[in-house]
C-alpha cells in the first residue's frame, strides 16, 4: 500500500490543452492551493494534452518554489495516441522495455521532477509481456527514477500477470456512484488482498453529466443526505467512495479552487453504513440481494 499519497489526488488531465488551458501563473496558484488543502499528489499521463500538459505543468512547478519532496507526482505511459505531436497511424499500446524507459524519462524531464513517485501502465495491452515490462521497471527503480510501479484500468488477472515480475503498488480504475462494477467484479477485493492502493478516475461519474433514471435516483438521495450531513452533493459522492474499506483515493478533475476545497473537506464526512447503502441502492435501482 502507498502511504505517502494524499487521500484526495489532483488530476491534471484538464489543466492544459485538453481542458482549461491554464496559464503558468494559474497552474502555480492551483498547485499551491492544492497543497494548502492537503492535496499533495498530482496525477498525470504522458498523453494528456496530446503529450503537452506535462511540459506545461513542469514549467509551472519549476517556478512555484515548491520543494520536490513536498508533493507526489504520478505519470502513466503506454498509450500511443493519434494526435499532432506523434506520427501514429492507429491508437495502440506499447510496452517494450525501451519505450517504457524512454517515456518515463521524458515525463520526468517534462515535469522538472527528478523522479516519479509512481509510474503506471495506462491501459492493459493484449501483447504485454511481464519479462519485457520488468526490464524497464527494474532499471528505472534501480536508478531512482521511479519510487513505485503500478497499473491503470487493469483487471485482477491482468494485474497478477504483471505482478509475477514486479510489485504492483497501485491500480487506478474507474469507480463512482454511476460506475460500481469494481464492487462486484473482484477488483477492489483483489486490491485489498494484495495490498494494492486503489485510485479512481472520474469519481463523480455521470452524476452531474447525465439526466436519466439512475442519476435522478442518486440526486434524490444526495439531496436528502446533504441536509443531514450539511455537505454538498458532490462532497457526498466523494464521501461514498472514501467510505469503502479499500481506502480508495479519488482522482478529482476540477481546477476550480472552491471545488478543490470542498473535495478536501469530504474526508471528514461521517457517512454511516446505512446511508452508504442508500446511495448504492439508488445507483442500482433495486435493493441489495
Amino acid at each position: 500500500m502507498l502511504k505517502k499519497f494524499s487521500s484526495i489526488i489532483q488530476g491534471c488531465m484538464t489543466w492544459g490543452a485538453w481542458g482549461k488551458q491554464l496559464s503558468k501563473k494559474e497552474m502555480v496558484t492551483t498547485l499551491h492551493h492544492c497543497i494548502e488543502q492537503g492535496i499533495t499528489t498530482f496525477d498525470h499521463a504522458d498523453i494528456y494534452g496530446d503529450y503537452t500538459t506535462e511540459t506545461d505543468f513542469g514549467k509551472a512547478f519549476a517556478q512555484s518554489g515548491i520543494a520536490r519532496e513536498d508533493l507526489e507526482l504520478i505519470s502513466k505511459c503506454g498509450i500511443q495516441y493519434i494526435g499532432k505531436t506523434r506520427d501514429n497511424k492507429i491508437k495502440h499500446y506499447q510496452y517494450n522495455a525501451d519505450y517504457i524507459i524512454w517515456s518515463a524519462e521524458k515525463s520526468i524531464a517534462d515535469l522538472k521532477a527528478d523522479y516519479l513517485d509512481l509510474l503506471l501502465l495506462h491501459r492493459p495491452s493484449p501483447l504485454m509481456e511481464p519479462d519485457e515490462i520488468a526490464k524497464a521497471i527494474d532499471k528505472l527503480t534501480s536508478e531512482g527514477k521511479i519510487k513505485a510501479f503500478g497499473v491503470s484500468n487493469f483487471t485482477p488477472f491482468q494485474t497478477d500477470l504483471v505482478s509475477t515480475k514486479n510489485t504492483v503498488s497501485a491500480n487506478q480504475i474507474e469507480f463512482s456512484l454511476t460506475a460500481t462494477d469494481a464492487l462486484f467484479n473482484g477488483s477492489l477485493d483483489h486490491m485489498m488482498i494484495q495490498k494494492i492502493t486503489p485510485m479512481c478516475w472520474s469519481p463523480l461519474g455521470s452524476v452531474f453529466k447525465v439526466d436519466d433514471h439512475q442519476t435522478r435516483r442518486i440526486h434524490a438521495v444526495l439531496k436528502e443526505l446533504s441536509k443531514k450531513y450539511e455537505a454538498t452533493i458532490d462532497q457526498l459522492a466523494l464521501g461514498w467512495i472514501l467510505k469503502h474499506p479499500a481506502r480508495i483515493h479519488p482522482v478529482i478533475g476540477t481546477t476550480n479552487l472552491e471545488r478543490i476545497d470542498l473535495a478536501a473537506q469530504a474526508l471528514s464526512i461521517p457517512l454511516t453504513e446505512v446511508d452508504w447503502f442508500k446511495l448504492l441502492v439508488a445507483s442500482q435501482g433495486h435493493k441489495v440481494p
